[in-house]
């Protein structure tokens, strides 16, 4: 069977904590494909905004933002990078007044629809895994697999902790624990591409595998996927 790379996509939702990112960075890894790291460009425009200091609440500030700004990935040294109008931002966009204020920021037609467009012309080249909240049901509702993550929010507070502390930021994880509350709360009930499971997703509980177990059976499932659309072809 002819692979159709517009649809040689793997995507990976689920809320914040879940182990998307660095799943889907070692899964693109594992079978050479690109890794899309949307949560990032989410990231990478609020701190954007928050420099500007506009008003997060008013959607109507974000149009003049998003036409002068350039959001680029790119590979360096293993690692994905983030420029944000030239800016190498990997950093500075895992603060946790970012992590604080992007929920707000993704909230918004205006931010979503301009974003969901530079995810699907990155997607087009086929061959993606790309992580989010919204990816198998309005970005790349084609996905050839579609995965949720799924973790306890004791554990998804602990990740989210360990993230500020590497970028030297003090945590407290009971703080965290009512952020992702909050997150988890916004990011389900928006208007526009709220979270939820797609229907034809594979669901994981994260809460007690290791990376390399998460990484080891979204490989496997995509090599099962691969021999099922060949015996259906």
């Amino acid at each position: 069977m002819k692979v159709n790379k517009k649809t040689n996509i793997i995507s990976i939702d689920g809320p914040a904590g879940s182990g998307k990112s660095t799943t889907a960075r070692l899964v693109a890894k594992s079978l050479g494909f690109i890794f899309l790291d949307t949560g990032a460009m989410y990231r990478a425009l609020t701190l954007k905004a928050l420099r500007h200091k506009i008003d997060l609440e008013n959607e109507t500030e974000y149009s003049a933002l998003i036409k002068d700004t350039e959001i680029e990935l790119f590979e360096n040294k293993r690692a994905l990078r983030i420029l944000l109008d030239g800016e190498d931002v990997s950093r500075k966009i895992r603060t946790e007044n970012v992590s604080r204020n992007v929920a707000i920021v993704s909230s918004f037609p205006t931010v979503r629809k301009w974003m969901v467009q530079l995810q699907c012309k990155i997607g087009n080249s086929g061959n993606i895994v790309a992580e989010g909240r919204d990816i198998g049901t309005v970005v790349f509702p084609d996905a050839r697999l579609k995965i949720f993550l799924v973790a306890s929010l004791k554990e998804r507070a602990k990740r989210r902790c360990k993230d500020f502390t590497d970028v030297a930021e003090s945590a407290d994880l009971k703080q965290i624990i009512k952020a992702l509350k909050k997150r988890d709360l916004m990011d389900s009930n928006r208007n526009v591409s709220p979270l939820k499971k797609a229907d034809d997703a594979i669901e994981i509980d994260t809460t007690n595998l290791t990376i390399k177990q998460q990484v080891d059976l979204i490989v496997k499932k995509w090599e099962e996927k691969i021999r099922q659309d060949k015996c259906n072809s």
